[in-house]
């Protein structure tokens, strides 16, 4: 087994884990800033997931799971879980999405992160708000239908992946 030796930092530093950073940086491949010209080709090449296609097809899969399943079972009450499920999904996404795409999210890479661990912590809080209304908002109401809506629901933003990688190729 090799052993490393202790290479002193840059900083004179010892260095515990044996790494010599100068060798890393001359491994590393050179950052290059892109031009305008070559940030729009790449925009054009791989544009970013809109959210609110996301959003809406959520809400389409929803409603269209909820009808054929009220019908299907003649119950309306398993649509109506199914579509307040799907509600659970598509209310507090629209809120993150509205709250991402507002022009303050775009100021800095900083001011981007906490925004998204903000409207993150607010799609969580509404979705667990929503889901404790559930049996006061939904007359007989069936949690295993509910349920359903809201894995359906989550399962669009897998096939929103798919569908990005889909249109790479």
């Amino acid at each position: 087994m090799e052993s490393f030796r202790e290479a002193p930092a840059p900083s004179g530093r010892p260095n515990p884990g044996g790494w010599d950073d100068d060798e890393d940086a001359a491994q590393a491949p050179a950052f290059k800033a892109l031009t305008r010209e070559e940030a729009q080709a790449l925009r054009r090449k791989d544009p970013p997931l809109n959210p609110w296609r996301v959003v809406a097809v959520q809400l389409g899969v929803g409603v269209v799971v909820a009808l054929l399943a009220a019908l299907a079972t003649d119950r309306s009450e398993i649509g109506w879980s199914l579509l307040y499920g799907a509600f659970t999904v598509v209310v507090p996404g629209a809120l993150m999405a509205r709250g991402m795409t507002s022009r303050l999210t775009s100021m800095s890479p900083s001011v981007s992160a906490v925004s998204f661990m903000l409207w993150e912590m607010v799609k969580i809080a509404v979705s667990i708000a929503m889901l404790m209304l559930a049996p006061r908002l939904v007359p007989d109401l069936s949690w295993l239908a509910l349920l359903a809506g809201l894995v359906l629901c989550m399962k669009v933003y897998w096939v929103a992946l798919l569908w990005r990688d889909a249109k790479k190729n």
